[in-house]
């Protein structure tokens, strides 16, 4: 377990040592690229940033105003024939939505049942099988100008599904 620990802490350093070294041996200026690629970024935030604010904007207005607790009860008699718990139907949903949001209603579940609970490790697994869907393609999509998303949205919102399914399976099978 050390010898992990070690490489661990060594992966990121050689890795930007080993960027630096192979730029210089092509003869590249990589401080200008540097700069560069740091200007394209900073536009690239600038581009998406409205995008950002009203996806924190939806999540916040519906988690103030009582929307997510409504879904609760109106998703609880599908969750309950599929074996989802519905106390994770407002984590799901704004998990598509905006991951930090999502992490605060984790916590608002650890404070509540417990992060050793059934639904506190469900809950966890699924933050690691789900991805933030529409923050993601609005993220990709925006920056290189795709207005047609084609079968992304759906096999994303698909593959959201079989993640949350996983994540109950998986608990129930390891705890």
């Amino acid at each position: 377990m050390s010898i992990l620990l070690t490489i661990s802490d060594f992966i990121i350093p050689v890795t930007i040592l080993f960027i630096v070294v192979f730029g210089c041996l092509q003869k590249v200026e990589i401080y200008e690229v540097f700069l560069e690629g740091a200007k394209e970024g900073l536009q690239t935030v600038i581009d998406i940033l409205p995008t950002l604010i009203g996806l924190i904007l939806a999540v916040e207005v519906m988690r103030a105003g009582g929307l997510l607790e409504m879904l609760v009860e109106l998703l609880r008699p599908i969750a309950d024939v599929f074996g989802f718990p519905a106390e994770l139907a407002p984590l799901s949903i704004v998990r598509l939505v905006s991951s930090s949001a999502a992490t605060g209603l984790l916590t608002d579940l650890f404070a509540n049942y417990g992060p050793d609970s059934y639904l506190g490790r469900v809950a966890s697994v699924m933050m690691s099988c789900t991805e933030t869907v529409f923050y993601t393609m609005s993220l990709y999509f925006l920056s290189v100008g795709i207005r047609r998303t084609r079968w992304t949205l759906p096999c994303a919102l698909l593959a959201n599904v079989v993640g949350m399914m996983a994540a109950v399976w998986l608990v129930e099978v390891v705890f």
